[in-house]
């Protein structure tokens, strides 16, 4: 990861797996919201990879078939949001059957993630967190707050 990025990790794990310490990620982030603390991307990898491989399926599982079973699946969350207008935060409007679904396809979207960074051996959590290093600097907050522009479209004479 960047040396100066806000994002550490000592890569101990007592952090995630004690609901009474406060992860270091979260200190400014303002939010009622928070993902369980299990099952980590690790356990998911390896029930999805238990899961295939009782049914003979790993045969199947190339990159190239879990790329376009992954870009499917992505395809069916858009198709939830297709034709609605102005979706809040925490779809506050949408009926719990809808979140269910939702819930659903978002599930087989990580899921199909997970096993394509696990056949191309992938760290994902590691990178993760060495691209949000990358990004806070292509993206850095003196330059780009409040503005969605691509990080080339930011004016250099603004650079520090």
């Amino acid at each position: 990861m960047p040396e100066n990025s806000d994002h550490s990790f000592s890569g101990d794990s007592s952090i995630e797996s004690d609901p009474n310490v406060e992860n270091p990620a979260d200190d400014d982030v303002a939010s009622d919201f928070r993902f369980s603390q299990e099952p980590t991307l690790e356990q998911i990898r390896l029930l999805q990879a238990n899961f295939a491989k009782e049914r003979n399926w790993d045969q199947f599982h190339t990159p190239r078939n879990l790329v376009l079973a992954l870009v499917g699946e992505v395809g069916e969350v858009a198709e939830l949001f297709q034709w609605k207008e102005n979706v809040r935060t925490g779809l506050p409007d949408w009926s719990q059957e809808d979140k269910q679904h939702l819930a659903q396809e978002l599930s087989d979207v990580l899921i199909y993630l997970v096993r394509l960074a696990d056949r191309c051996h992938i760290d994902l959590p590691k990178e993760v967190v060495d691209k949000i290093g990358l990004n806070e600097k292509k993206y850095p907050v003196h330059k780009v707050f409040g503005s969605a522009k691509k990080y080339n479209e930011y004016d250099e004479a603004k650079v520090e």
